[in-house]
């Protein structure tokens, strides 16, 4: 339980059904950040008493530092662009508390993720599928997790949109009814990522040339950069600028014009497979580079243990390395790797 509109009413859905359910919140970072803060383990006790049910918190702060933070950090200085939130979910949400929930004897997990899990009894798989409501789908997010793990969690809130889950709070009165959610990075002060970065590691200014090797400038920091960003490069031209790659080793930004953005295929790695078997031959589905990005038709083809050659029937715009890939068929997640490189057929230097 955050303290959110959310999980407050995921608990409530519950209580209802006949569960017997343990409020627990976890303490994830400092006091004086957008989460776990002193107003949100506030918000969720009152909604734990108003239900009748015993509330719990739990210190993970250790934990979330060394696998979430660190990574983060880690991530943007060797020239990626990280994804806090999946990690969380697959390193401390559904990881530090479903070991945590099973030494209470608690038999499942829930949360407040828009998803649904479904079993298959021809695959003898746990399958993760998109929740109702398309702008609040969270299956991406969840798409990394272990398939073991399925069989442990609900997602009660897979089936509402949030419009619906927000008039079932304020028809059973929770008093976070009404409470705004937070959209960024929960552990980063006032969404200033760069400042954030500065205190953690040692930021230093390099070149930023074009494709050509030509200086055009100097960067502050590699990790002020990501695959497609406009700003901050500081060269007036007549056609803008952008990021197409970032060279950490050499501490290089490199730009180019809009349409070296777009890129035909990409290298993800350390695939985890939900819907289907580690295919053994090439598959089609529909592709997801971020979390907005519109699904792209795609062949996908083993060229590894746990590595997998994507290839867009288009190309597809700003591909950015440490974001993750996730496959989908309709509704149902295939499986997810984090992407490792870009690939161009016009151009195999990038």
């Amino acid at each position: 339980m955050s303290g959110g509109v959310d999980s407050s009413t995921t608990a409530a859905i519950l209580h209802e059904q006949g569960y017997e359910v343990i409020g627990i919140t976890m303490k994830l970072w400092n006091d004086g950040s957008r989460c776990c803060s002193v107003e949100d383990v506030h918000d969720a006790k009152r909604v734990a008493a108003q239900l009748g049910i015993p509330h719990y918190v739990i210190n993970v702060k250790d934990e979330f530092e060394d696998k979430v933070v660190n990574y983060f950090v880690a991530e943007y200085m060797n020239g990626r662009t990280p994804n806090p939130c999946v990690v969380c979910n697959q390193k401390i949400k559904f990881n530090a508390l479903l070991h945590k929930a099973k030494a209470v004897g608690a038999n499942y997990i829930a949360t407040g993720h828009y998803a649904n899990i479904e079993y298959n009894p021809e695959s003898k798989r746990y399958m993760l599928k998109r929740g109702k409501d398309e702008a609040k789908d969270q299956s991406y997010f969840l798409a990394i997790l272990p398939q073991e793990y399925l069989s442990n969690i609900l997602f009660p809130l897979g089936n509402y949109t949030k419009a619906e889950v927000r008039k079932i709070a304020l028809e059973k009165k929770l008093k976070v009814a009404q409470k705004d959610e937070s959209q960024e990075i929960c552990f980063i002060p006032d969404t200033d990522y760069v400042s954030f970065l500065s205190q953690k590691t040692h930021i230093a200014e390099g070149k930023i040339i074009d494709r050509n090797g030509t200086v055009l400038g100097k960067h502050d920091g590699i990790s002020n950069y990501t695959i497609g960003q406009r700003r901050r490069i500081g060269k007036p031209a007549a056609r803008p600028f952008y990021v197409i790659k970032i060279d950490a080793r050499n501490n290089e930004i490199i730009v180019g014009q809009e349409a070296d953005l777009y890129s035909d295929s990409l290298i993800a790695e350390d695939t985890n497979w939900l819907g289907i078997n580690r295919p053994k031959k090439s598959i089609t589905a529909a592709v997801k580079i971020r979390y907005r990005h519109k699904p792209a038709p795609a062949t996908i083809i083993p060229c590894g243990r746990n590595k997998v050659l994507v290839k867009f029937e288009t190309s597809q715009r700003a591909i950015t390395p440490g974001q993750l890939a996730v496959f989908y068929n309709e509704d149902r997640v295939l499986g997810a790797g984090w992407i490792g490189e870009m690939r161009n057929g016009k151009d195999e230097s990038l």
